[in-house]
């Protein structure tokens, strides 16, 4: 039951309140505070993303319309823009960051593997990559990596079983990719998949010391000394599964040990693919198919620009801004959750659409977002014509 209670004070009942109490006190969020308390600050920020808000001003506007409402929503009473926009400037980040990390560990256990998902391999599969999000380097100065633009990195490890972000690593943009792999505590047992961008042979030693497995795309003209080869079935889209050693005399002093190179042709993008890894276990089409897992990181940071408010920001300082992604990657993560509690068969993106209308009602939330009378809502189609 609701209990009269508003649909967005409902969704944040999910929300374990004491661990985050514990971060604002470790960092010292609520010093000199009265009123407007960081737990308010969260809420105020997560009814802007829910709500789609395009600005500071357009959030205040809409619960400044609502205020008397405000108490029982668990913004406050001290509602405004300044008080806003210096909390977001003054307060910690690494209260937010910190409960983000701890959101995304409980959602692990309770949300179910993806179905798409079909390999047969028992161990956690991650995807690492990056996108960069571009700013005005005139109002976002900190953030300057060309003579007239500006942007940030978003380092991100994505459970691709789960579909949750489990690392979010904040970076100017130009620091190139491959340095965010020595921040990543890696899993025993687990499988790390990336891209070309990140062939280090160094700290692709270092996760197979750490008894893990990586698969990496393979760069061009890449030179391989092949020792045998397995056989795998001619009616695949395998083309070649070989086990060797990297001549090239630096390669192999950093990596002294057998590698595996798996050949396969990617009929979706009609090309062929050629990747390393130092599973010898799974079969070469099992590595196929893991490596095309990849593009899920790809979907998840394009639905978080269309979806999620991390493009356009509702501060300048880049306090302000990390708090804006990790409350931007708390409300994600929340959603997962209630989507696996209520085991709710919409999409995330359905889900937030219904909640956008709905966070000022007082309806039951089982019964808004079980309600199988709505109307399927596609993902906006991005190969739509143009009236102009």
């Amino acid at each position: 039951m609701n209990q009269g209670k508003y649909v967005f004070a409902q969704l944040t009942d999910f929300l374990p309140q004491r661990i985050f109490d514990k971060y604002v006190d470790y960092y010292g969020g609520n010093t000199r505070i009265r009123h407007f308390t960081c737990w308010n600050q969260m809420m105020c920020m997560m009814f802007g993303q829910l709500s789609g808000r395009e600005s500071l001003s357009d959030l205040i506007s809409g619960l400044q319309a609502h205020r008397k409402k405000s108490y029982h929503l668990g913004l406050g009473r001290s509602v405004t823009k300044p008080n806003l926009a210096k909390a977001n400037k003054n307060r910690d980040w690494r209260i937010f960051a910190s409960f983000a990390y701890d959101l995304i560990e409980e959602a692990r256990k309770v949300c179910l593997s993806d179905e798409d998902f079909t390999v047969a391999f028992d161990g956690p599969v991650f995807a690492f990559d990056s996108t960069t999000i571009e700013l005005c380097v005139s109002v976002f100065w900190w953030a300057s990596y060309r003579k007239t633009k500006g942007g940030i990195k978003l380092h991100t490890l994505y459970d691709v079983k789960t579909s949750l972000p489990t690392m979010i690593l904040m970076s100017d943009a130009r620091i190139h990719d491959v340095n965010a792999l020595d921040y990543i505590d890696y899993e025993k047992g687990g499988f790390y998949i990336f891209d070309r961008g990140y062939v280090d042979y160094a700290r692709l030693h270092h996760i197979h010391e750490e008894k893990a497995f990586f698969i990496v795309r393979a760069k061009h003209k890449l030179k391989f000394k092949r020792m045998y080869s397995s056989k795998h079935s001619k009616e695949s889209n395998i083309c070649s599964d070989q086990i060797g050693m990297l001549p090239n005399y630096y390669a192999s002093t950093v990596y002294p040990d057998k590698i595996r190179r798996v050949k396969f042709f990617d009929e979706e993008n009609q090309k062929y693919i050629v990747v390393f890894t130092n599973n010898f276990e799974l079969k070469a089409e099992d590595i196929a198919q893991l490596y095309r897992y990849r593009w899920k990181i790809e979907l998840f940071f394009r639905w978080i620009k269309q979806h999620l408010k991390i493009k356009s920001f509702w501060g300048t300082s880049i306090n302000a801004v990390k708090i804006q992604v990790y409350i931007a990657i708390i409300t994600y993560t929340l959603v997962s959750i209630i989507k696996s509690k209520l085991k709710l068969e919409k999409s995330t993106y359905e889900i937030l659409q219904i909640l956008g209308f709905s966070l000022i009602d007082k309806t039951s939330i089982n019964e808004l977002l079980t309600n199988q009378d709505y109307q399927n809502v596609k993902e906006l189609n991005s190969n739509q014509l143009n009236i102009f």
